[in-house]
């Protein structure tokens, strides 16, 4: 991206020039999605409220701040206490900054201007937080748009915007959310080239985790690593996410590195290690996971079931392009798995009939993938009219829409042997008639392999995002020091 003329965020030595003309763009595809809206009148107002500090329960002790997520696409703001308005008819906004104390300059630093943000954020006014009701009383907005909403991917409602005077206005909660959702699920040229950036930094900090491990290691010190490496090279003082750095049977526990299982296990020989981290940069997204073995060699079983995961990736990456059904994808990796699972002689039958079964939610659980952008669960996986399908493993999909370009998803395929999940399927016979018991007692305790791509569909197909090791020769040759150049599937 070339830095051109304007402010822009940026961290300083290597670290990516993000313009904060991608979020001028944002807010100007949002007004003009809005102005498309039968619905919307003359002289609307959109109006959002950016997060505030975050305290440790009772105490005087903040979290590190992270900005609100529609607030942050549309206005790229870092502080917290802000709130923005645009006009939809004109595309002007304006940003309305808290009034600080004067003891904020002894404890916090620099109390700026008014100008200094106008500047810094390229809005076309900057006022108080606590003028919005005078200001807006003065331009006498026909309709104020707030957010209210379901994120269709937690079940959690957005952070409505509100003020002391608020009631006096006409507001419209209905008509934004589902507008300004659809203008994330597409990024812009600029966004893409942060994600690419994230990704960028993000591999390279997973190939020396690579070869940093070592058995013997807790799980926690890849975690440092990976975090340590993505701070100091790409100036990503957060993770997307809670890195997973699961090893052994850990590998199998989808969500793991949580409180009640922080990443504390110490890392065996003949372990397969599942390692699932993301470095954020601007507020945007990585999402990448890297399967292998602790000891740096795969052995037969884990080479094959390694393997079947890759093959079920690059087959999916390999049929993306606008218009795919991405429940179809889920599908497609399924079969491949109940191939292999069979070929390893894990299952045995009609794979046909192990489709038929849902078998391949037995060792996928999980859904295919994900929108991913600011949000590493990107928003607008189910708007209005697009249904989840209730079937084992697609009931967990993120989304189900039909891919388009612009659109940036995880393809992340998975083999895993969960007890509890397999217990189940032993105990049910329309399923039990296909497991081969003895061979899967082999592979009880393997955990799980995942591996996870970043992609963008393009008007022909897609691009990948990721750059790590993925063949079994490109792993072990990486986790032996080895720079031999590896190979990215187009």
């Amino acid at each position: 991206m070339a830095s051109g003329a304007g402010p822009s965020f940026w961290l300083g030595n290597k670290t990516l020039k993000v313009p904060v003309a991608l979020f001028a763009l944002n807010r100007q595809r949002l007004c003009e999605r809005l102005r498309k809206n039968p619905a919307v009148q003359a002289g609307s107002v959109v109006l959002l409220q950016g997060g505030e500090e975050t305290p440790h329960y009772c105490t005087d002790i903040t979290l590190p701040f992270r900005q609100e997520s529609f607030f942050h696409w549309a206005f790229g703001v870092i502080e917290p206490g802000f709130y923005g308005t645009i006009d939809v008819d004109t595309g002007k906004s304006t940003l309305f900054v808290p009034r600080l104390p004067a003891s904020y300059a002894t404890w916090m630093g620099k109390i700026h201007s008014n100008e200094h943000f106008r500047e810094k954020y390229a809005v076309d006014n900057v006022q108080y937080a606590d003028e919005i009701a005078s200001v807006l009383t003065s331009q006498k907005p026909s309709v104020l748009f707030t957010l209210r909403g379901i994120n269709t991917d937690s079940g959690r409602v957005s952070m409505e915007a509100s003020f002391e005077g608020i009631s006096k206005f006409n507001v419209n909660n209905t008509i934004l959310h589902p507008e300004i959702v659809e203008c994330r699920v597409f990024k812009t040229d600029m966004e893409l080239e942060v994600l690419r950036y994230t990704n960028k930094i993000s591999s390279e900090a997973h190939r020396e985790v690579m070869k940093a491990v070592k058995v013997g290691m807790k799980e926690y010190e890849m975690e440092s690593f990976f975090e340590h490496y993505c701070y100091s090279r790409g100036g990503m003082r957060h993770s997307s996410y809670t890195c997973v750095c699961g090893s052994g049977e850990n590998s199998a526990v989808l969500h793991y590195g949580h409180a009640a299982a922080p990443n504390d296990r110490t890392i065996q020989d003949g372990d397969m290690c599942l390692f699932d981290m993301g470095g954020e940069y601007c507020r945007y997204a990585s999402d990448i996971t890297c399967s292998f073995p602790a000891n740096g060699k795969f052995s037969a079983d884990q080479k094959a079931i390694y393997e079947a995961v890759l093959r079920s990736c690059r087959a999916v990456m390999s049929a993306m392009k606008p218009g795919v059904w991405w429940p179809d994808m889920h599908r497609l990796a399924d079969r491949i798995h109940l191939e292999e699972l069979a070929r390893i002689g894990i299952l045995s039958g009609s794979v046909d009939a192990m489709v038929q079964a849902r078998m391949g939610a037995v060792f996928m659980p999980h859904g295919l993938g994900h929108f991913l952008g600011i949000d590493v669960h990107d928003v607008g996986g189910y708007p209005e009219g697009i249904e989840r399908i209730d079937e084992p493993g697609l009931r967990s999909l993120r989304t189900a829409r039909h891919l388009e370009p612009g659109m940036v998803l995880t393809v992340e395929p998975g083999i895993y042997f969960i007890d509890h999940v397999l217990d189940e399927a032993l105990a049910d016979p329309t399923r039990a008639c296909f497991f081969n018991r003895e061979v899967l007692q082999r592979f009880r305790r393997f955990g799980g392999v995942r591996i996870e791509e970043d992609v963008v569909v393009t008007d022909s197909g897609m691009e990948l995002l990721t750059c790590v090791p993925r063949t079994v020769e490109e792993i072990e040759a990486c986790m032996a020091g080895c720079d031999k150049a590896f190979t990215v599937p187009k």
